[in-house]
């Protein structure tokens, strides 16, 4: 199994947030901040996004010297745009062995893989 995150940033904050993602992952905290990004996401703004980069222990020089990075902002762009070409409209999305996933549950989830794995026998 491989799992993929493509940034799809379609929302007021999601492109600064995705920003601090990767910038964070940087000094080795992206699935950290990540998961402070989106357990605050109604609530996020630029001093939010430095707090949470604070309580992670983030070099706080090292990470707002890379939120300027244009190597970031070009990545999330073509996550961006590979998912348009591929048609996703929202987040999440889940593709099984290069299948969208028409059923978003775990019953879904569940059925697609096993599908998959009796491929292989």
């Amino acid at each position: 199994m491989k799992l993929v995150i493509k940034h799809f940033p379609i929302h007021s904050f999601a492109r600064k947030a995705a920003i601090a993602a990767l910038a964070a992952g940087k000094q080795g905290k992206f699935w950290e901040i990540h998961e402070k990004l989106f357990a605050n996401q109604k609530e996020l703004s630029d001093a939010k996004v430095e707090t949470i980069a604070q309580e992670l222990g983030l070099n706080m020089g090292q990470f707002k010297q890379d939120l300027k990075d244009s190597g970031i902002g070009s990545l999330i762009d073509r996550d961006f745009n590979d998912g348009l070409q591929a048609n996703i409209w929202g987040t999440p999305t889940i593709f099984v062995n290069g299948k969208l996933l028409s059923k978003e549950n775990l019953l879904g989830f569940q059925q697609a893989i096993e599908a998959e794995l009796k491929k292989k026998r």
